[in-house]
């Protein structure tokens, strides 16, 4: 066994024992009625994947993009109820600012494609924020989000006290908070000069919900596999029907597609990530989650759609994923304005380097 192979299943075995150990249905339950699961998150921290991919001055364990993100897919796998993506990205980009990270779990107060950027008023070292963040993931339960803010034509990356300043808290489809934050009532803590601050918190973001959606993915298809394997009809288990085995391998295609889209634009993020990588990742993730979610539902049939099945953890967050950080056409649109921007001498080495 080689040491990356080992790590690998060091961080999938780590991962596991923790989901098994602290997300119980019990866990699950209080935590989609609001109750923030404190010995997940402390039991996650503990061993250190909250700042995996930071380097040990910085207080993380130096992990690479891929083995972080290697954590991230398998906390996706057992849909963990805590904001490990959110944090491991603004602990990314607050370390690459030069900016000290705060204890707790950590948010990102990014509104999008195509959201009007926060207004940052210069005010000596920090400075204050105007507007309103929309749909800030878990804001409820962090005390420090990471945003871009303009100053006039200058883009800052921003550390902000939150504690004070969520105004309402709603929830996407799988119940995980979404809070609406009003930036002046935030305290800056930190703020430091980033050109395209807001494109980056994108780019970051979509790639970490693209990662997701493909642990989730595999989750799913793990538990068709096993039902349609101990689900009998007419004497035999329905893996044997013609359909389901179609049904199966229809699933299994895109996973694959899924994990090796996720893959590539994961492999090309060690200085930051490409846009397009990025934008075929999102855009073929997302895309695999619609269509996944609904071919798994359909091997199991109505049990699938029940709280009392687990699978409703996997597929509720694959429908809410796939649009957070923009949606398939927003990525497809600016795929195609990448390719574009290559030019038609570069599009069949970028092709074959991908």
């Amino acid at each position: 066994m080689t040491e990356e192979s080992s790590l690998t299943d060091t961080l999938l075995r780590t991962v596991d024992r923790i989901a098994e150990d602290l997300a119980t249905r019990p866990v699950r339950e209080a935590a989609e009625r609001g109750e923030f699961p404190a010995e997940l998150w402390a039991a996650l921290e503990d061993v250190g994947l909250p700042r995996a991919w930071l380097e040990e001055q910085a207080g993380g364990a130096g992990l690479s993009a891929a083995d972080a993100m290697v954590a991230l897919r398998r906390s996706a796998y057992h849909a963990l109820p805590v904001p490990l993506a959110e944090t491991l990205v603004a602990g990314r980009l607050l370390a690459e600012a030069g900016i000290a990270l705060p204890d707790g779990p950590l948010t990102l107060a990014s509104g999008g494609p195509g959201a009007a950027p926060a207004v940052l008023r210069r005010e000596g070292e920090a400075g204050r924020l105007e507007g309103i963040a929309a749909r800030v993931p878990w804001a409820g339960d962090c005390s420090h989000a990471v945003l871009a803010a303009l100053d006039g034509d200058e883009s800052f990356l921003v550390l902000a006290a939150i504690g004070d300043a969520v105004r309402e808290t709603a929830g996407n489809l799988a119940s995980e908070p979404r809070c609406a934050v009003a930036l002046d009532a935030a305290r800056v803590v930190a703020v430091a000069p980033m050109p395209g601050a807001a494109d980056r918190i994108l780019l970051e973001g979509a790639l970490a919900r693209s990662v997701q959606m493909a642990g989730a993915l595999e989750a799913a298809m793990d538990i068709a596999l096993r039902y349609s394997g101990e689900r009998v009809q007419f004497g035999r288990p329905i893996a044997k029907f013609q359909a389901v085995q179609h049904m199966l391998a229809t699933m299994a295609g895109h996973v694959a597609t899924a994990r090796a889209a996720a893959d590539q634009a994961i492999e090309a993020d060690a200085a930051g990530p490409s846009a397009l990588r990025v934008a075929i990742a999102k855009s073929r993730t997302g895309e695999a989650a619609g269509r996944g979610a609904e071919t798994v539902h359909q091997v199991l049939g109505a049990i699938g759609f029940t709280r009392e099945h687990s699978l409703h953890y996997q597929t509720r967050r694959l429908w809410s994923w796939r649009d957070e950080f923009g949606g398939e056409t927003y990525w497809q649109q600016r795929l195609g304005r990448e390719v574009a921007r290559i030019g038609a001498d570069a599009l069949w080495p970028t092709i074959v380097g991908i």
